[in-house]
């Protein structure tokens, strides 16, 4: 998957000059992986592990973390996460479609379709997707 990545900013008319970061979840941190974004000059953002919400506070308040002498591709992932713009850069994937799948499938329990038929499986996930953005009004609204 890093091939297609590293093409993406010529596809798109940026110069190789560039950055280039990949945020994942913690359901791909392997330090293989990350070792790999490195490898390709892609800078990894991958999570170590889930972050409980209790906490926030001493983590916001905690000094800066130092960057160890003769750092690896992992040290330094570590490191970049833990800066306020390592930190933002990651929070774009709030931005995905990612949390609205997972909302369905784990708050709204939708997990297969009770119909056959690509129409009517059309139908059914249209007012899946209903229901979803009525749910997602009422909350906004309050």
């Amino acid at each position: 998957m890093l091939e297609p990545l590293k093409a993406l900013p010529q596809q798109i008319g940026l110069d190789n000059d560039t950055p280039i970061q990949l945020a994942a979840d913690t359901g791909d941190f392997s330090e293989a992986n990350v070792d790999a974004c490195e490898a390709a000059q892609i800078a990894p953002l991958i999570a170590q592990k889930r972050e409980s919400h209790s906490g926030w506070l001493e983590r916001r308040l905690a000094p800066a973390l130092v960057m160890p002498d003769n750092p690896t591709a992992l040290d330094r992932m570590r490191h970049t996460l833990a800066t306020p713009e390592g930190k933002a850069a990651y929070g774009l994937r709030k931005c995905t479609v990612e949390p609205t799948f997972g909302i369905i499938k784990q708050v709204m329990r939708f997990r297969q379709f009770s119909v056959r038929g690509l129409e009517r499986v059309k139908g059914e996930w249209g007012l899946v997707c209903l229901a979803f953005n009525l749910k997602r009004v009422a909350v906004l609204n309050g």
